[in-house]
């Protein structure tokens, strides 16, 4: 694990060295993220594939992809769990092994444990703030989804409840769906 005690600028943190820890960049600081579990990582295999193919031609879904983002007006790189960015915002062309350069419209973050809801509504503020359209928020033991669509406004998906959205036009999941092809229920 990297033992930074000073803050970096966004080059120094890009060119820390690769390790099998995930770093975020939050407030000038390498912040190591939370180390996934089976809940977290069936969940994000599932809504990846589940949406992967709603996205095909229209943009690309991709785990744990660095998004560079401003925070209170300082360098912020999150590692959201899943990410959505269409072509028209990140053309299909773009083909570089480096962070997303710009707000995706989706981030979708799966809360393990030690993590709250609330800890990531905070999180969901920042990302709105930064440019992200909607922000989805998976919680494995309530089984449910939190679908934010503006800083003020949100949506808690329980059983059967059809998801859909604008942003993903085709979109009808239930989170029943999600946490079943999870192997989850």
């Amino acid at each position: 694990m990297v033992n930074i005690k000073n803050q970096l600028t966004l080059a120094e943190f890009f060119a820390l060295p690769a390790e099998d820890i995930n770093y975020e960049l939050i407030d000038g600081y390498a912040v190591p993220k939370v180390s996934p579990k089976y809940f977290h990582s069936t969940l994000q295999l599932a809504l990846c594939f589940l949406l992967r193919a709603l996205c095909k031609g229209k943009g690309r879904i991709v785990p744990e992809w660095a998004i560079i983002l401003k925070r209170q007006g300082e360098d912020w790189i999150p590692i959201p769990d899943l990410t959505y960015i269409s072509y028209t915002r990140l053309p299909a062309n773009w083909k570089r092994n480096e962070a997303c350069p710009i707000a995706p419209e989706l981030v979708i973050e799966i809360v393990s444990p030690g993590q709250t809801k609330q800890q990531f509504a905070s999180k969901a503020k920042d990302y709105f703030e930064a440019g992200v359209e909607r922000v989805w928020i998976v919680d494995p033991e309530a089984t449910s989804i939190q679908v934010f669509f503006t800083i003020d406004s949100s949506q808690l998906y329980t059983g059967n409840m059809l998801i859909t959205d604008d942003l993903l036009p085709g979109l009808e999941l239930t989170v029943t769906e999600i946490f079943e092809e999870a192997g989850l229920i």
